[in-house]
């Protein structure tokens, strides 16, 4: 063996108290394999850490489990007893292993004195925020990958206001997790002792009862279920397959059918590709519960549901996914709708939205007088607004969100929430059915009225410690050497939120912007159109977001395809080079 990685294989290897399943692993291991489980440790930051399950710091185990563990435990404890005592919540997902970490970190914990709160079974990832605020406990931890493949698990960590942790606060984190020799030798206390000594608590439906009391508060429309909307829900194999079927119901939505092949827990998906509502595949099934039932409206929850898929039937009787930006138009404008009319909205409104979100929130919330915050992609950034916002009492959050599937509308929770947002999709759904149209049509009516906003998302999956080079090498090629034109349109403005600085080519001027720093690169073209380039905090992977506005639908989808051509071929010539 070579490199520089050897010293870790043979630690791990020799180590008498190694899990035999992992030791077995490691001999099955080719030296491929072998180089990119253990040449360096699994990241962490403010998006938590997630890998691939297996042996070695690079994967997902027991003893990164530990060692995460442990940096959250010394963070915890130089901030002294009080915080020890309000303790930890500890929730996890349906993947291989959830449970096990989930107790793993709590005996962790408890060598450190800390108490921890774990839910007796599987929950979804809005109500270990909602239960981190409701006990006042100090921290939580999420065991879950979300919505990447069954070989995957992770490890989330959110703060007191039950939103994950900000960059200095993660920073303390690897501080003391890079001061650890050997996760290998790192205690814990066993189960019994942790109960013996009130270390450890398990919690469950009393929870559950209070969220779904927290879900209803912010129903704008009591008659809403009158319209009897027909709705097919998915959990895909998750956490979703109990709250979600109970909030739709507490708002009277029970013309419902659950897809039974994927209402069980499974940590083999075994019935999609890839349990991702973003996928077309993943609705697969939930499509032809639809088409035997006539359904209005499809569901679909990833496995920790905190994201959402919607489906709708188009003009032709079809059913289309809906797009993240989509749905958060509709979301947006029934909201404000509603609460314009009923006198809620107030003046000094704010809905927020992430910089690689549609530019049509923006416009529908200007045409009510709301004001559109831009943050950085994570959810922990729409949180920290929302924090500041309540704390200086200057703006009222009405609604906040991603492309990528994730919406927030009440604020008792501060991650996204699929349960909240799939009540209000269906209470939107009736209220269009009400009026004799779909989803669908409202959405056409959006366009109509605020332009044909599309958007597009391609990625490069670059795996190992060779693809994490590529994706490095692409960011920096496009931030040194940046097109001058795209798609015959010139670059009017480069925004580098890893320099903070707003470039206008036009004119030369330089802006700092408001925002934490992140490797992300966002370039404007003259006609308003855009694309960003961002490495995923959470993947191996690249994203290439892009944006376009035209009068109609055929010249939005022409112009979004020539971008995208010419943005990915370029890309494609710096990785083959």
């Amino acid at each position: 063996m070579n490199g520089t990685w050897n010293n870790e294989w043979d630690k791990w290897i020799n180590h008498n108290e190694l899990q035999s399943e992992l030791k077995k692993q490691m001999n099955d291991m080719t030296e491929r394999e072998r180089e990119d489980a253990f040449y360096k440790q699994l990241e962490f930051g403010t998006g938590g850490m997630r890998g691939e399950l297996g042996a070695g710091p690079n994967r997902m185990n027991i003893y990164s489990i530990r060692k995460v563990t442990t940096g959250l435990a010394k963070y915890i404890e130089r901030n002294g007893i009080e915080p020890k005592r309000r303790g930890v919540v500890i929730a996890y997902d349906s993947r291989h292993q959830s449970s096990e970490f989930a107790l793993e970190a709590a005996k962790t914990l408890g060598v450190h004195d800390i108490k921890t709160y774990v839910f007796q079974e599987l929950r979804p990832t809005p109500e270990l925020s909602f239960a981190v605020r409701y006990l006042r406990a100090y921290a939580g931890i999420m065991i879950t990958a979300s919505h990447n493949p069954a070989e995957y698990n992770g490890y989330k960590v959110y703060g007191e206001d039950g939103a994950q942790l900000p960059p200095a606060a993660a920073d303390v984190i690897v501080k003391h997790m890079n001061e650890i020799q050997n996760e290998l030798l790192l205690k814990v206390k066993e189960e019994r002792e942790l109960m013996r000594q009130n270390l450890l608590s398990y919690i469950g439906e009393n929870l559950d009862h209070l969220y779904l009391d927290y879900v209803k508060s912010p129903q704008l429309n009591e008659d809403a279920a009158k319209a009897k909307v027909h709705i097919v829900y998915t959990p895909l194999h998750g956490t979703g397959h109990k709250l979600v079927p109970q909030a739709l119901q507490a708002f009277g939505f029970e013309n419902m059918r659950i897809v039974k092949e994927q209402a069980k827990p499974d940590p083999n998906f075994s019935t999609v590709s890839s349990p991702n509502p973003e996928e077309a595949q993943a609705f697969e099934l939930a499509i032809k519960y639809g088409e035997k039932t006539g359904a209005d409206l499809l569901l679909a929850t990833d496995p920790d549901a905190d994201r959402l898929g919607v489906a709708v039937k188009n003009n032709s009787g079809d059913y289309v996914l809906l797009t993240g930006n989509q749905t958060g138009a509709l979301l947006l404008y029934y909201m404000l709708l509603q609460k314009k009319e009923k006198g809620m909205l107030a003046d000094n409104s704010v809905i927020l939205k992430t910089i690689v979100t549609s530019e049509l929130g923006r416009a529908i919330a200007e045409d009510y007088g709301v004001q559109t915050i831009d943050t950085l992609t994570g959810f922990k950034y729409i949180a920290e607004k929302i924090e500041e916002y309540n704390q200086e009492e200057t703006k009222t959050f009405q609604f906040g969100y991603e492309e990528s599937y994730g919406y927030l509308i009440g604020d008792f929770v501060r991650d996204k929430d699929a349960v909240q947002a799939a009540v209000m999709i269906a209470e939107a759904a009736a209220y269009y059915k009400q009026q004799g149209m779909t989803l669908y049509d409202g959405l056409i009516q959006l366009y109509e009225t605020y332009g044909y906003y599309k958007e597009a998302l391609t990625s490069f999956t670059l795996k190992g410690k060779d693809g994490a080079e590529q994706i490095s090498r692409i960011v920096s090629q496009f931030r040194e050497h940046p097109p001058a034109g795209i798609a015959g349109t010139a670059v009017g403005k480069i925004e580098d939120y890893q320099s903070g600085k707003s470039i206008n080519l036009l004119t030369a001027q330089q802006e700092m912007m408001d925002l934490p720093s992140s490797n992300v690169l966002k370039f404007w073209l003259q006609d308003g159109s855009w694309f960003a380039i961002r490495p995923s905090g959470t993947e191996p992977k690249v994203k290439f977001y892009f944006g376009v506005k035209q009068p109609t639908e055929n010249g939005s989808e022409k112009r979004l395809q020539k971008i995208q051509a010419n943005v990915m071929s370029v890309a494609e010539n710096i990785i083959y080079k």
